[in-house]
C-alpha cells in the first residue's frame, strides 16, 4: 500500500472514529450536548483536529442523520420480501416502530431536531412533475426507505385491492405519519399514552387497511 493510500485510510477511519463517538454522546446525552471538544476529549485528539475532517457540529449532524437513515433503511428492507402487500405493511410498520423505540437518540436527530439536518440528508430526487420522488438509487436512504412503503401500495393496487387511480405516495406519506406519531409520542410523552407500541402499530395498521376497503 503506498503512501497516499494509506493516509486516505487513515482519514477514513478517522472519520468514522468522530461519527462513532459523536454518536456515542448523543445516544447518552442528547444532540443539545454534542460540542466539537466533548467529541476531541472522547478521541483524545485536540479540538483543532476535529475540523480539519468535519467543518463544524452541524456536518456531523448531517452526517449522523445520513447514517442514521441508511440503519433504518437496513431495518426496513426484509420487509419488502413479504409478497402479501397486508402483511409487508404490517410488518413495515411493525419495523419502523420497533426501529425508533429501540434507536431513540437517532430517531431524534433524524425526526426530530433541526430541519436543516434532516433535509441535508435526505438528499431528496423530486419528480418533475407529479410530485413524490424518483425511484432512483441515487437518491438518498431516508427517501428510499420511503420508496419502500410506497411500493406496497403499489402492490396494493396490482392486487386491486386499491383503486388503480390511488396516489401511493400520498398514502404511504399519511401512514408514515400515523407511524411517526406513535414513535414521537412514544418517545416524548411516554407516560400519556396507556397503550403499548404494539399495540397501537397493529391497530393502526388494521384501521388504515379497513379504511383503504
Amino acid at each position: 500500500m503506498g503512501s497516499s493510500e494509506r493516509k486516505e485510510r487513515q482519514k477514513v477511519e478517522l472519520q468514522q472514529q468522530i461519527l462513532s463517538a459523536a454518536k456515542e454522546i448523543v445516544s447518552r446525552d442528547g444532540f443539545a450536548a454534542l460540542t466539537m471538544r466533548k467529541i476531541a476529549d472522547a478521541i483524545e485528539y485536540a479540538p483543532g483536529t476535529i475540523y480539519l475532517y468535519f467543518e463544524n457540529r452541524d456536518e456531523i449532524a448531517k452526517q449522523l442523520c445520513r447514517q442514521g437513515y441508511r440503519e433504518l433503511l437496513e431495518c426496513l428492507k426484509p420487509t419488502a420480501a413479504i409478497l402479501d402487500p397486508r402483511a409487508r405493511l404490517r410488518a413495515m410498520a411493525g419495523a419502523y416502530v420497533q426501529f425508533g423505540s429501540s434507536n431513540s437518540a437517532t430517531y431524534r436527530l433524524i425526526f426530530m431536531e433541526d430541519p436543516k439536518f434532516t433535509d441535508a440528508a435526505l438528499s431528496a430526487v423530486p419528480i418533475p412533475q407529479g410530485g413524490g420522488y424518483a425511484n432512483d438509487s441515487s437518491n438518498g436512504a431516508g427517501i428510499q426507505a420511503f420508496q419502500l412503503l410506497v411500493a406496497v401500495f403499489d402492490a396494493l393496487k396490482a392486487n386491486r385491492s386499491l383503486r388503480a387511480d390511488a396516489d401511493s405516495t400520498r398514502l404511504a406519506e399519511i401512514f408514515w405519519t400515523s407511524l411517526h406519531g406513535i414513535v414521537s409520542l412514544k418517545l416524548t410523552c411516554s407516560s400519556f399514552l396507556a397503550t403499548t407500541s404494539e399495540e397501537l402499530v397493529t391497530s393502526a395498521t388494521d384501521l388504515f387497511l379497513a379504511g383503504l376497503e
